[in-house]
């Protein structure tokens, strides 16, 4: 499988349940801090605010 350079991948925990619902991949040399973005959460039946684990 070819490489995808400087790509990461990530996981996003929700911020009301802790659970880690998302898989996504994030260039680690153009964003180097923590991604936060605002994803529904199928256990708390809403848009909450998912942040980047390790």
């Amino acid at each position: 499988m070819a490489q995808k350079g400087n790509r990461e991948q990530i996981t996003m925990a929700c911020t009301v349940c802790g659970r880690r619902n998302y898989v996504s991949t994030k260039n680690k040399k153009k964003t180097t801090g923590r991604l936060e973005l605002k994803k529904y959460c199928k256990w708390d039946r809403k848009h909450t605010v998912h942040k980047e684990t390790k």
